[in-house]
C-alpha cells in the first residue's frame, strides 16, 4: 500500500511571519532552517509527498492571488531545482468562522487519501501546529510536531494528543532521520477462519523481540532469523493447531514475507543479495535475491515425519510461503545426517542471507540494480 506525506507549507516549510502569519510578497519569503537539504533527502524515501495548507482568504480582498503566488512559486521551483515534487498540493482558502471541513484539521480535501488504497497507519502529518496533529489524528496517521520539545509537549498535553505525535522537533534533521528509520518498520495482520497472526518487522534493530506461534520447535526457528539476521521480528499467531500446524505455519510465512517486503520499501541502499554455514556435520545453502519476481528451489530432505512438534514437510512450505510473499528468489540447499541440525543450518543460513540482503549502505543510497527498479 502506498504511504504518504502531508506536509504543511507556513511555519514548516517556509517561515510565518508572526505579525499577520501571511507569506504574500516575496520579501517575506524565507525557508525553515534544513527544510531544503531535508526536503531533498525525504524525497528519496518511500513516501508520496503531499503539501497541505490553510491560506486564509486566499482570492480574497485580505489575501489577493497575486500576492500569494510569486513566494508560493519561489518555493516550489526551489524545491523542485533540488529534485523534490509534490504529489498533490492541498489549499484549503477559507477563514476560521465558516468551519468548513475542507479546513485543517478536518479531512475534506483528503479523499483520494480515504479510499483504501493508502496505508495511513504508516502515513504522517508534518506540522507546526496542534491543528496538524488533530488532523493526523483524523486522517488515522501519525504527527510529527515542528516545534521545541519542551513547547510542543505542553501543546500536546493541553490538547490531549500526546499520544498521536511520535516525534517533537524544531530539526528537520531529525525529521530525516526518523522517517529514514521508521521507513523499515512494518506490521502486518492477517486473519482468517483458521489463523489470526500479528508480525512486526523492524529490519534496523532486534530490540523487542517476542515470538509465540504455539508451536514450540517453530518459535525455536523463528528465534534463529532474529539472532542471526539482526532483526527485529514481533510474531503473534493463534491458529487451529488441534487440527494441524499447517495452517499456523504458512500464514506465519505470508504475513512474514509481506512484512519483509514492505519493511524494504523503496529497496533503495540495500545489498540485495546474499549464505552457506555449516552445522556441525550439515550444511547448508541459502541464496536470496530480493529482485521483485518469484522463484523458489528447494533441495532438502528429511527422514523424519517431525521434528519436536513440528512436521518436517512443513520447512520447504514455509520457505515457498515466504519466497511467494516477499516477492523474492529463494533457493535453498541441505545435507546432512542430523534432521534438527538440517533444518537449524537452513534457518541461520536463511537468517545470514537475509541480514547480507536487507543491509543499507548509508553512503550510497541507490537502487542495487542496472534497471533502475525493482
Amino acid at each position: 500500500m502506498k504511504k504518504a506525506l502531508f506536509i504543511d507549507r507556513d511555519g514548516t516549510l517556509i517561515v510565518e511571519p508572526p505579525e499577520d502569519f501571511q507569506v504574500d510578497s516575496l520579501a517575506k519569503f524565507r525557508f525553515v532552517p534544513g527544510a531544503v537539504t531535508a526536503m531533498q533527502r525525504i524525497a528519496g524515501l518511500d513516501y508520496e509527498l503531499v503539501m497541505a495548507t490553510n491560506q486564509d482568504g486566499l482570492g480574497t480582498d485580505s489575501f489577493p492571488e497575486a500576492d500569494f503566488w510569486p513566494p508560493h512559486r519561489l518555493l516550489l521551483d526551489t524545491l523542485a531545482g533540488e529534485g523534490v515534487t509534490f504529489d498533490d498540493i492541498l489549499i484549503d482558502r477559507s477563514f476560521p468562522e465558516e468551519k468548513l471541513p475542507t479546513r485543517k484539521p478536518g479531512t475534506g480535501m483528503f479523499g483520494k487519501y480515504l479510499d483504501g488504497s493508502y496505508d495511513l497507519s504508516a502515513s504522517y502529518v508534518i506540522g507546526d501546529r496542534i491543528t496538524d496533529v488533530m488532523l493526523a489524528k483524523n486522517l488515522g496517521a501519525r504527527a510529527i510536531l515542528m516545534q521545541t520539545p519542551e513547547r510542543g509537549a505542553g501543546m500536546l498535553e493541553e490538547a490531549g494528543l500526546s499520544d498521536t505525535a511520535v516525534l517533537v522537533t524544531d530539526s528537520w534533521n531529525d525529521i530525516y532521520a526518523f522517517l529514514r528509520s521508521e521507513e523499515r518498520r512494518v506490521t502486518v495482520v492477517r486473519k482468517t477462519a483458521e489463523t489470526d497472526i500479528s508480525v512486526t518487522v523492524d529490519l534496523d534493530t532486534t530490540q523487542g523481540a517476542s515470538i509465540e506461534t504455539g508451536i514450540g520447535f517453530f518459535d525455536h526457528m523463528l528465534w534463529q532469523i532474529v539472532h542471526h539476521a539482526g532483526i527485529m521480528l514481533q510474531v503473534r499467531a493463534k491458529g487451529d493447531t488441534f487440527v494441524d500446524e499447517h495452517h499456523t505455519v504458512e500464514d506465519t510465512a505470508i504475513v512474514l514475507g509481506e512484512a519483509i517486503y514492505r519493511a524494504l520499501g523503496s529497496k533503495r541502499g540495500i545489498e540485495r543479495y546474499g549464505y552457506v554455514l555449516p552445522m556441525d556435520e550439515s550444511r547448508a545453502l541459502v541464496l536470496i535475491d530480493f529482485s521483485g519476481r518469484i522463484s523458489f528451489e528447494w533441495k532438502a530432505a528429511f527422514t523424519r515425519e517431525k521434528i519436536g512438534d513440528m512436521p518436517t514437510e512443513m520447512f520447504k512450505h514455509f520457505f515457498k510461503s515466504f519466497c511467494e510473499a516477499a516477492r523474492c528468489n529463494l533457493h535453498i540447499e541441505a545435507t546432512g545426517e542430523n534432521e534438527h541440525h538440517k533444518i537449524e543450518g537452513i534457518f541461520k543460513a536463511f537468517a545470514r542471507a537475509l541480514k547480507m540482503a536487507v543491509k543499507r549502505d548509508v553512503f550510497k543510497y541507490e537502487l542495487p540494480s542496472s534497471k533502475g527498479v525493482l
